[in-house]
């Protein structure tokens, strides 16, 4: 009898013996939801009821069991049609998983946490982290009836590690594993929960002022802004011994990563108060750049970024060097000179060196910049020239960075007119010269190589290139701007390969990373209308509206055809969703006819192609 083991840590896999389920087997989410369920279940069995309760708590009993019939039907299949009554058992009004031959990665990974509790062996502790992974179903982890399930699992890891002496030195020889085989560190929430264990937060809840100063950087890397100032402000009470310039600092600057001027102001002004050192005043400086951009005061924002600069390039350290960039980067930007600024600032960093690795989140954002140029009116249809200036400029400067991020638009705007050959050519450059220079930088070539592949018609191919952008994106200080993206490419592929269920996994993804890191509305405008086609291919009239109501917004927040084409392709399947056909081939059309007057052939065709497919399903 095959051995059927199924995993839940890191995601949802089945293997039946030496046959791994294929994951078009379970396109269908309940299905899934279903085996998902009862593999969690004590002894993995459950009541008919207690999963009609979990999969379908809005439904009247009546429909929640037709449901049920429909769900154990294709989960049954996926798993084969000889054995699938075997495996999924139904006796009487109980389901249940066999009860021999079964095999549930959280199942041994309790195991291993008994284990290692009883021994002590550091080598069954290491089983037990290396099993939890990345944690319990992360395609899934918001759904309700995980989110219990997840963070007692969570809490089980947390305990485990608390009693480990040697579990710091364990982060470390991660952290050197990854830097030695990935060039990364590790993610954001290892690291937090790393400083949760050596501070034994769970048990000693008072902690000193380092560690909650320390906490509060973990924050920030996290994109938990809100929480690094109340971390920093907790770090300020704890202790008068304190860095109490540097906390000030760190709070205004969290308060502004949140966009809230007036509540940096006070702690900008102790800063200045209790300082008189060189270094700290730039930094400082550039913080009174971001204040004074957010208020609006352009002019004042400019004289503070290069006072920045200039105090940093004389008494600061590389980072602060690189925040003054991304000041000026900023600031040219909202005074609508950012390709003057930005040929300037290669000609700065020519003087300087541009290899420095803190200064690749100046190139990320003037990536994100970038995205303004290549779909706004007026200032799309001269992109691919100016950034073959640009390259030239970074070319004659010997500017690596500078080149990568050139080569990059010029891929960029290439790709949005569809000239294929070209387009891979500079996206293919660009990696190269990132991979060049030896840090996990530049998610973006990586993301447009993944959508040229789409675009191509090989949605299959970009699977690799989007996970080398995530591989990145994770260990980014720049990931509110790359995470959207990222998963809005993910959801256009299975689109292209007809699994709206697999795109709508992607959007809820996308959800997840906002959450967590923040979102930049510009890097991933693509994802509403690739959301409201995914949710309208599943029937779901509430989030196919939903995104293309956030489209709507996105689009007036930027006026331009190419983002109002998104709206209308957004709309569309709104309306296709409402079952409003004629409604959704005249956004379809007017997508098309928005996308011809941005200079993106390929959009404007598909959506030409989808008005007819709406046409035609009137007709049927």
């Amino acid at each position: 009898m095959a051995e059927l083991r199924i995993e839940l840590l890191g995601g949802f896999r089945v293997t039946l013996g030496s046959r791994a389920v294929p994951d078009e087997a379970w396109r269908r989410r309940k299905p899934a939801a279903l085996v998902k369920l009862l593999a969690l279940a004590p002894g993995h069995r459950l009541q008919r009821e207690q999963v009609m309760d979990a999969l379908w708590p809005e439904l009247d009993p009546g429909a929640a069991a037709a449901n049920l019939r429909k769900a154990l039907h294709h989960a049954r299949r996926a798993l084969g049609p000889d054995e699938g009554a075997r495996l999924i058992a139904s006796v009487g009004e109980l389901l249940r998983l066999p009860c021999e031959g079964l095999r549930v990665d959280v199942d041994a990974f309790r195991t291993a946490v008994a284990g290692a509790r009883r021994t002590g062996d550091l080598d069954e502790y290491t089983q037990a982290i290396d099993l939890y992974g990345e944690g319990l179903l992360p395609e899934d982890r918001y759904e309700d009836w995980v989110v219990a399930r997840g963070e007692e699992l969570r809490l089980e890891l947390l305990a485990v590690l608390e009693e480990l002496a040697e579990a710091l030195r364990q982060y470390e020889q991660l952290r050197e594993a990854l830097a030695a085989g990935l060039g990364t560190e590790p993610s954001p929430e290892t690291q937090r929960l790393y400083e949760e264990v050596r501070a034994k937060q769970a048990s000693e809840p008072e902690l000193s002022a380092e560690l909650w100063e320390r906490v509060g950087d973990l924050r920030v890397l996290s994109g938990d802004a809100g929480g690094a100032a109340k971390a920093y402000g907790s770090a300020l009470e704890a202790a008068s011994t304190v860095d109490a310039v540097g906390l000030h600092r760190k709070i205004a600057g969290a308060w502004l990563v949140q966009h809230d001027a007036d509540r940096a102001e006070p702690h900008l002004e102790a800063a200045e108060e209790l300082t008189a050192d060189a270094a700290e005043r730039g930094r400082l400086a550039c913080l009174r750049a971001n204040q004074a951009w957010e208020r609006g005061e352009l002019e004042r924002a400019q004289r503070f970024a290069e006072d920045a600069l200039e105090v940093a390039q004389s008494n600061g350290d590389p980072d602060d060097v690189a925040a003054a960039h991304e000041a000026l980067a900023v600031v040219s930007h909202l005074r609508g000179d950012w390709r003057r600024g930005m040929e300037l600032e290669i000609e700065r960093l020519a003087a300087d060196g541009d290899r420095s690795a803190q200064l690749a989140r100046v190139f990320d954002i003037h990536h994100c910049i970038g995205q303004y140029h290549l779909y706004g009116d007026g200032l799309a249809d001269d992109v691919e020239d100016y950034a073959r200036r640009t390259l030239a400029i970074a070319q004659q400067a010997e500017a690596v960075r500078a080149q990568a991020f050139a080569w990059c638009l010029l891929g960029e705007s290439l790709l949005l007119r569809a000239h294929w050959e070209e387009a891979a050519g500079c996206l293919e450059r660009s990696c190269e010269l990132h991979d060049s220079l030896g840090t996990p930088t530049a998610a973006l070539p990586w993301q447009r190589l993944g959508e040229l592949a789409v675009c191509r018609g090989t949605p299959d191919d970009a699977d690799a290139f989007l996970r080398r952008a995530s591989a990145i994106a994770t260990v980014s200080p720049m990931a509110k701007h790359l995470w959207g993206r990222i998963h809005a490419t993910a959801a256009f592929a299975s689109l292209e390969r007809g699994d709206p269920e697999t795109a709508a996994g992607s959007v809820r993804a996308a959800a997840a990373a906002a959450a967590r890191y923040g979102d930049c509305p510009s890097c991933s405008a693509l994802l509403n209308p690739m959301a409201a086609e995914a949710f309208a291919g599943l029937g779901d009239r509430d989030g196919a509206r939903a995104h293309a109501e956030a489209a709507a917004g996105v689009a007036g927040f930027f006026d331009s055809s190419a983002w109002r084409a998104m709206a209308q392709s957004a709309a569309a399947s709104a309306a296709a969703a409402d079952g409003e056909p004629v409604r959704a081939a005249e956004h379809f059309e007017a997508a098309a006819e928005l996308y011809e007057r941005a200079g993106q052939p390929y959009w404007a065709e598909r959506s030409r192609t989808q008005a007819g497919n709406a046409q035609g399903t009137r007709a049927s």
